[in-house]
C-alpha cells in the first residue's frame, strides 16, 4: 500500500498535481431570418360549425389555415431551420415535448423533438379528438382521446419530418419534425431565428417550410462570433 501510494504522489508531482478539466471549446453562433418573394396563399378561416364548442371559442376571430403563416417585412412564421451537415456538439433531447388540441386547434404549429425524446400530447378540449402522425420511416398510429383523458405519451424513434391530423376534425393538421441534431429552431412571428453553441467548423443550415420545400446554405464558424444567415423561399399563391 506504501509503496502505491509513494508512486502516485511521483506521478502527481511529475504532472504538475493538478488535474484541470479541458478548456470549454469556442462556439459561435448562425442566427438569421426567414423570408420569401412573390406571392403566398392567403390565410383562409376555418369553419368550425361542426364542432359548436371550438366554433363558440373562436367567436370573436375565426382560426386561419396555418400551412403558410407570413410576417412583416415579407418573413415566414413556422420555418423549422437546422443544421443538417457538419453538426458538432449535439445533445441528446431529454425534456419532455408538449402537444396541446385546444380550441380544435394543435398547438404548437409545428414542434420539433429528437428521436426517443418524449412527447407527450394533451387534450384541453371538452370533447373528443383523434391524433393520426402519418409517419413513413416510424410507425403510423392513430388514437383517440376523449375530454379529460390523460396525456398520450409517445416518442419517435426515426428523423423524419411527420404531418398529423385529426380524423373527427379534418381542418386539424400539424407537423411533429424529428431532427438528429439539437441545434434548430422555429421561426418566429417575425422569421427570425438562432442556432447557438456551434463550434469552429462549415456547417450546412437548412430551412424547412411545410409548402415551399426547403432552402440551404454553407456558413463556416471560426470562433465565437454570430454569423448573419438570411434564407429566401419563392412562394406562389397555391
Amino acid at each position: 500500500m506504501r509503496t502505491h501510494f509513494i508512486a502516485v504522489l511521483a506521478t502527481t508531482l511529475v504532472t504538475g498535481g493538478l488535474v484541470r478539466p479541458a478548456p470549454p471549446r469556442a462556439a459561435g453562433t448562425i442566427s438569421g431570418k426567414v423570408t420569401y418573394t412573390g406571392t403566398p396563399p392567403k390565410m383562409k378561416p376555418i369553419d368550425m360549425a361542426k364542432e359548436p364548442n371550438c366554433a363558440t371559442a373562436h367567436a370573436a376571430a375565426p382560426v386561419l389555415t396555418e400551412n403558410v403563416v407570413p410576417g412583416p417585412g415579407n418573413s415566414l412564421r413556422w420555418v423549422v431551420v437546422y443544421i443538417s451537415a457538419g453538426d458538432q456538439g449535439s445533445t441528446a433531447g431529454t425534456g419532455t415535448i408538449r402537444l396541446d388540441q385546444k380550441g380544435c386547434q394543435y398547438i404548437p404549429h409545428v414542434l420539433v423533438l429528437q428521436p426517443n425524446q418524449p412527447l407527450d400530447i394533451y387534450n384541453d378540449d371538452p370533447h373528443s379528438h383523434n391524433i393520426h402522425p402519418l409517419a413513413k420511416l416510424n410507425p403510423e398510429w392513430n388514437r383517440s382521446q376523449p375530454a379529460g383523458a390523460p396525456p398520450i405519451h409517445t416518442k419517435w424513434e426515426l428523423a423524419e419530418f411527420i404531418p398529423v391530423k385529426c380524423n373527427i376534425h379534418p381542418w386539424m393538421h400539424s407537423w411533429q419534425v424529428v431532427l438528429t441534431t439539437s441545434h434548430y429552431a422555429v421561426t418566429a412571428e417575425d422569421g427570425t431565428f438562432s442556432l447557438s453553441g456551434l463550434p469552429p467548423g462549415k456547417y450546412t443550415v437548412t430551412a424547412w417550410q411545410e409548402q415551399f420545400g426547403t432552402q440551404s446554405q454553407d456558413v463556416t464558424i471560426s470562433g465565437t462570433e454570430t454569423k448573419a444567415v438570411d434564407l429566401v423561399f419563392k412562394a406562389t399563391p397555391y
